[in-house]
């Protein structure tokens, strides 16, 4: 049985060393070729594209709700206009009958139309 060691860092202690740098480097086991780059890399921007699709229409699924209650918010003024013009109608009918001008008045005791 033969044992090898493998080595997963390489030593710079050939080189001079210096301050504020590495004295060893790790190597990655791991080695990757171009198409898998390539496909990690087709990968990685189809993720960053579905994330701004989902982005984008929680946006507009905003804009809908917006705009629906703003709907309700111009049709609930247009009844409360007409609501106060119906409301001033009637205080306006109100007013006349109960106004000594109108209590004054005594009704025809008959009426005649002209031909």
């Amino acid at each position: 049985m033969s044992y090898s060691r493998t080595q997963n860092f390489s030593s710079r202690r050939q080189q001079n060393w210096s301050r504020n740098q590495n004295t060893v480097a790790y190597v990655s086991a791991i080695k990757l070729g171009p198409v898998t780059h390539t496909v990690l890399i087709a990968l990685m921007i189809t993720v960053l594209g579905l994330i701004y699709l989902t982005q984008a229409t929680r946006a507009t699924s905003y804009d809908y709700a917006t705009q629906k209650i703003d709907n309700q918010i111009s049709e609930l003024n247009t009844q409360k206009s007409d609501l106060e013009i119906e409301n001033a109608r009637l205080t306006a009918l109100e007013t006349v009958k109960n106004s000594s001008v109108a209590t004054t008045m005594a009704a025809p005791t008959a009426t005649e139309y002209a031909q």
